[in-house]
């Protein structure tokens, strides 16, 4: 799965999509995409991450608690 990384603008490649689903893990693993050849995986903060159309990660991958914040 790739999605956008919000400051760089990067195509970034999810390593483990079980990972990005769970809200407990604020960071997960990815490997850029921004030049020929695919990145070394690197950790990177959910928060930081975007779908490739802007829109933002669901709050039920990045919020434990998000049933009790509404």
């Amino acid at each position: 799965m790739f999605l956008r990384d919000k400051s760089s603008g990067d195509l970034v490649e999810v390593l483990e999509t079980t990972a990005l689903m769970d809200p407990n893990q604020d960071s997960i693993s990815v490997s850029r995409h921004a030049g020929e050849e695919k990145g070394d995986p690197e950790e990177t903060r959910k928060s930081e991450l975007v779908f490739p159309s802007g829109e933002a990660l669901p709050v039920c991958w990045t919020d434990a608690h998000y049933r009790v914040n509404f």
